[in-house]
């Protein structure tokens, strides 16, 4: 038997004619045992260890316990504390106990508490001694129970917490929904089974997976084969099921972003609970829908609630009223930074895109993110914030730091060559570059460009400078390669210690061992924007801050950067953005070579800065950053106005 936790059991008082609770003569168990094991028997489910009274006629005991009962759920992991509270004994050889119930309903919750009166009659033997037997009726079970009535038990979902983002505007919330499937109640199993057949087909999810199910059920069950948003069923779906007896749409409430690609790596899913899931957290069980991925799952416990219980009494002609009820309580909410029109712009910069694709915007002036998109073609995955992609030369901007720092400025005279050898490996310019841009330029003009040669040509002056050390401590100025726990999963990016001439080279234009994530590119901008090291947020819950360490950027870096980036759109490869509306856009643009299967393919980037706005684009196959990232970075600045 369970303990009864923090019910205090009241004290045993016998009155009558013997303190003890039976006669003086009397040898048997006295009224108190027999109230104890009728408890025992209660607790336990098994009332055949309890000494009854003759039915006459009326229901045997057991079997109207389990009756009673049955519709609670009880069994291994719901079983009532019983307890023997007060016994009162009479002079006529009867007596009534107290019995005080607790029922766990729900893990967590307050037990279901209440008392029951047990009449209890000392009957002779058939061996000149008494023994005390106890009178079944279905109250002793409930008090309020009728001889007809049962328990009957149902959860209540809680509410799920919604997710808010810019302006307190609900991201995900309660939303309608259509649920359909096949209804066994409605047909015979055969029927049933050809329509789940039809259905799943109709609606094109997995046919070898869903009949099962649908054989395997109960005569009264709902089978579920799909959910739609109320206005987005298909017209030949909705069509389609006119002809299938068994199949139903049921209208429910579910908890949705505006759209089903909205944020949808980052946000994650809701939906049935897995036997995983429940053999993990025994406060889930089946039937039961939680967090399954992204943000819904790590904050699972804040956003599920507690779930609420009712239980009713049922008479036999479904007559029902309320005995307990425990009201769920709704889930707190979980406060995001993104902000709704620009997530939906964003999305749909990207939405025919058909290679694997990013766009994350950050507001510089307190790192926030405002969208975090992820292309059509990347099948789930989260390439937004977690990526691990070379940046090419998007990482200019970090290496031109590096180079101001060991003491070059934007018209410091660089020699821009068509090729150039380290080691035995030949770097080259893009394909496409300006034979007016080659030979001793300026820094600035090799920024503007994007001259591969310049930059390696320089990588001596740095190892004299700062050594492998001074790469690394650029980007962490500009938030690139620095981790941090942001409460989501992200990538911040790398910068490590070269391992040869050649990948110190590389390096140099973001390619070698230098990683970032689109979110990364994106802050890289956000900082030069604001002139100071934006660490990027997307929960207003979690606190960031700029780690101990990070060389702070200076007055006149930050000048120099926005000159340089600022040219790239006046006089260089990103001058698309020339004529966008609103305040000067600073730019740069990027290829990074990579290896498909033997093929040398190439990653398109841009990343710009225009007034309190910072947005970096990805697009994992591309002829360059200009011609392939750059028109959709314009359409987001555009949308953004």
């Amino acid at each position: 038997m369970r303990p009864l936790g923090h019910l205090a059991v009241a004290a045993v008082l016998l009155v009558g004619a013997a303190a003890a609770g039976c006669s003086a003569d009397d040898d048997g168990p006295g009224p108190v045992q027999a109230a104890e094991a009728l408890a025992g028997a209660l607790a336990a489910g098994d009332l055949t260890t309890a000494d009854f009274a003759p039915a006459d006629g009326r229901e045997e005991p057991q079997a109207g316990y389990d009756d009673v009962v049955a519709g609670l759920g009880v069994g291994d992991d719901l079983r009532p504390a019983v307890e023997v509270g007060e016994v009162r004994e009479a002079e006529d050889g009867a007596a009534t106990a107290t019995l005080t119930w607790a029922w766990p309903l729900l893990d967590g919750a307050e037990p279901w508490t209440y008392e029951t009166e047990a009449s209890l009659v000392e009957e002779p033997t058939g061996e000149d001694g008494t023994a005390w037997q106890v009178a079944w009726e279905r109250a002793l079970v409930e008090p309020s129970l009728a001889e007809d009535e049962v328990l009957d038990r149902t959860t209540l979902a809680a509410a799920r917490g919604e997710i808010t983002g810019a302006r307190g505007e609900a991201l995900v919330t309660s939303r309608p929904v259509v649920v359909m499937g096949v209804d066994r109640a409605r047909t015979d199993k055969r029927s049933a089974v050809a329509d789940a057949r039809a259905l799943a087909r109709l609606v094109d999810i997995d046919v070898a997976a869903y009949v099962p199910r649908v054989r395997a059920a109960g005569e009264q069950a709902f089978v579920e084969a799909i959910t739609y948003r109320h206005d987005e069923v298909p017209s030949p779906v909705a069509q389609g099921i006119g002809a299938l007896d068994s199949v139903i749409g049921i209208p429910e409430e579910r908890s949705l972003a505006p759209s089903r690609e909205f944020a949808a790596p980052i946000l994650g899913t809701v939906g049935d609970v897995t036997a995983e899931m429940v053999a993990e957290d025994p406060s889930l069980q089946a039937g039961d829908r939680a967090g399954l991925s992204g943000l819904q799952a790590r904050y699972e416990e804040q956003l599920r609630g507690a779930a609420g219980v009712v239980v009713d009494a049922l008479g036999p002609g479904g007559e029902q009223r309320e005995v307990f009820r425990l009201d769920a309580a709704a889930g707190d909410p979980l406060a995001l930074t993104l902000d709704a029109r620009l997530q939906q712009a964003a999305e749909q910069a990207l939405a025919r895109v058909g290679p694997p694709s990013a766009l994350v915007a950050v507001r510089p002036s307190d790192g926030a993110l405002l969208a975090v998109a992820n292309g059509p073609g990347n099948d789930g995955y989260n390439l937004a914030t977690y990526g691990r992609l070379a940046p090419g030369s998007t990482f200019k901007a970090v290496t031109s730091l590096a180079l101001l720092r060991a003491g070059l400025e934007p018209s410091s005279l660089v020699p821009c060559t068509a090729t150039l050898d380290v080691d035995g490996k030949r770097f080259t310019n893009y394909s496409d570059y300006p034979a007016s841009a080659l030979g001793r330029v300026p820094l600035r003009t090799a920024v503007a460009q994007s001259c591969n040669t310049a930059f390696i040509s320089q990588r001596g002056r740095l190892e004299r400078t700062g050594g492998d050390d001074a790469l690394a401590g650029a980007a962490a100025s500009l938030g690139l390669g620095v981790d941090h726990d942001l409460g989501f999963p992200a990538y911040f990016g790398s910068v490590e210690p070269p391992t040869s001439e050649t990948g110190a080279a590389a390096d140099l234009i973001g390619q070698g061992a230098v990683l970032a994530s689109p979110m990364a590119v994106a802050s890289v901008l956000a900082s030069i924007q604001r002139g100071e090291t934006v660490v990027p947020r997307l929960l207003e819950d979690v606190e960031v801050a700029v780690p101990e360490g990070v060389q702070p950027l200076r007055g006149p870096e930050v000048a120099a950067l926005r000159t340089m980036l600022r040219a790239v759109v006046t006089e260089g490869s990103g001058s698309a953005l020339a004529d966008v509306p609103g305040p000067p856009v600073i730019a740069k643009t990027g290829t990074a070579e990579f290896d498909d299967d033997g093929r040398v393919d190439t990653h398109a980037w841009m990343a710009a800065a225009q007034g309190d706005l910072a947005v970096a684009v990805f697009v994992e196959r591309g002829a360059s950053g200009s011609r392939t990232a750059g028109p959709l970075l314009e359409a987001f600045l555009r949308a953004a106005r």
